[in-house]
């Protein structure tokens, strides 16, 4: 074969782990390490926070992490953000609550934890979690989340389905009734874009894996972007191709193919 990645971007949640575990398995663990030993420069890109991602970064030769859907950067041998991007969520939490009576909001404080107007569900968030007033939660941050209790992710997709909210970016989860807003033109596909750019490295030469509404961009910057096989048909349109489900180890076995 003879293409091979030089830059492999990976999603966490339902790509390396089932949704919600800091869980790896073996197979992909050996397939993310014989990746980086053929050199290819390993970037995670999730939409969890910062403090999110530490168990699973720790397990794996991870050059850099992008967290927040694009929003902040993470240096793992410096140990420091490298970039963080903010946004003004009071006007997006005022639209919601118009839209969506019962739902509870946080927004992230970058390596801590979350600032929540309304309780979310034991799990929901990383970190230290702090009840606060709208007016005191209305402060500049890299991450909005949103959960409409009681509801499903397709109630959720279909009530904002003509939804308009200026100034951001934002997808909603296709696991639970869930939206991330992050600011404007900041995604996963961009912050790669950058990364890449300063490694020398072109989207042709990249490979992407993800399962989320929010892996779009990145499936479609990727010279080859794969959706995981539980992956919804939206980002199955996006991508190259679609590979095995994250219980088949789907993540391992594409990574096998180029690094045998």
């Amino acid at each position: 074969m003879s293409w091979r990645p030089r830059l492999i971007a990976l999603d966490i949640d339902g790509t390396l782990t089932p949704v919600g575990s800091n869980d790896i398995s073996p197979a992909v663990k050996a397939a993310v390490v014989r990746a980086t030993e053929h050199g290819a420069l390993v970037v995670l890109c999730t939409g969890r926070s910062l403090i999110g991602i530490s168990e699973v970064a720790a397990q794996l030769p991870v050059a850099f992490c992008v967290c927040s859907n694009g929003a902040v950067w993470w240096d793992p041998a410096r140990r420091e953000v490298t970039k963080r991007v903010t946004f003004d969520p009071g006007p997006t939490i005022k639209t919601l609550q118009a839209l969506l009576p019962g739902s509870v909001f946080a927004v992230e404080q970058t390596g801590v934890g979350n600032l929540s107007l309304g309780e979310f569900l034991p799990g929901d968030l990383w970190g230290v979690t702090t009840q606060v007033t709208f007016d005191e939660m209305a402060e500049p941050t890299s991450r909005l989340v949103m959960r409409w209790l009681d509801h499903t992710p397709a109630e959720l997709s279909f009530a904002v389905r003509e939804l308009e909210l200026p100034g951001i970016e934002w997808s909603v989860d296709h696991t639970e009734a869930w939206l991330t807003a992050v600011p404007l033109d900041v995604t996963k596909g961009s912050a790669l874009e950058e990364i890449s750019a300063s490694h020398g490295i072109r989207a042709e030469d990249a490979l992407a894996i993800g399962d989320g509404t929010n892996d779009v961009e990145m499936l479609r910057w990727a010279g080859l972007g794969v959706a995981m096989g539980q992956a919804p048909a939206n980002v199955h349109a996006a991508a190259d191709e679609v590979g095995p489900t994250v219980l088949e180890d789907g993540a391992a076995q594409v990574l096998n193919r180029y690094f045998p």
